[in-house]
């Protein structure tokens, strides 16, 4: 497989070093053009499809997220590139794959692409196939603590887990519970029972997704109709659980 990428960077020597890299060291990667500012960078993605975007964070007449939310709705996954560690939030909730800082690490360079081939993959073989968990159905119980005691609860009832603090949501087929639990405490009792944390404020139960969104970050929507977005650092783990 290969990866369709562009370069969106305004200083010319920059975009050189990481087309030689990319040429060099990710044979893989295909650039398909390059653009120093947000309008130049708009006709390559709207004329092309791609499966990457290395983004520099300072562009002139624009940035990066203002890039991004000109797009809005994307399929490719976006590895920032620039000089200045401050905008790792914000590229975060931008939804990126990978943040690199300049100057480019080749070793840190072929991890991001590494990342993004695996989850381009992974995406592509499921649009081929049946979304069918790998693990087997949930079966078994979970006590949860109440005032006076405890309830049991089947974790097959269980659709998904939401950080409220230090305490935890728990939605069910029917009803929901507050727990006062953080969600770590839920996701490592629950991880090897077929749920699978895909955001930092959500656990879900696997056998209850039933679709699976490339757009952004990525989402999926469960039996409930609950759609959830999909943290791009959590993005592998979740597409691990399906073949």
């Amino acid at each position: 497989m290969k990866l369709n990428a562009i370069i969106v960077e305004d200083e010319e020597t920059s975009r050189e070093i990481l087309r030689n890299y990319l040429t060099k060291y990710c044979p893989k990667v295909v650039v398909k053009g390059e653009a120093a500012n947000v309008d130049e960078a708009l006709v390559l993605i709207r004329n092309n499809d791609l499966d990457l975007v290395f983004l520099d964070v300072e562009m002139p007449y624009g940035n990066a997220f203002d890039l991004l939310d000109k797009v809005g709705d994307r399929q490719f996954e976006t590895v920032f590139v620039t000089a200045y560690n401050q905008y790792a939030m914000d590229a975060l909730n931008a939804h990126a794959s990978y943040y690199l800082l300049k100057p480019i690490s080749i070793d840190k360079l072929i991890d991001a692409v590494d990342y993004v081939m695996e989850i381009k993959e992974k995406e592509n073989k499921l649009q081929q196939s049946v979304l069918k968990p790998v693990n087997a159905q949930v079966s078994g119980k979970i006590t949860i603590p109440l005032q006076n005691g405890f309830e049991v609860l089947q974790m097959e009832d269980i659709l998904y887990c939401q950080a409220d603090d230090n305490y935890t949501q728990i939605f069910l087929k029917k009803g929901k519970r507050l727990v006062s639990k953080t969600l770590k405490f839920f996701e490592d009792s629950l991880s090897e029972n077929g749920f699978v944390r895909v955001h930092k404020s959500f656990l879900v139960n696997v056998n209850e997704i039933v679709e699976y969104k490339k757009g952004k970050g990525g989402s999926l929507v469960l039996s409930s109709g609950k759609e959830i977005m999909v943290s791009p650092s959590r993005k592998k783990d979740l597409l691990a659980y399906f073949g």
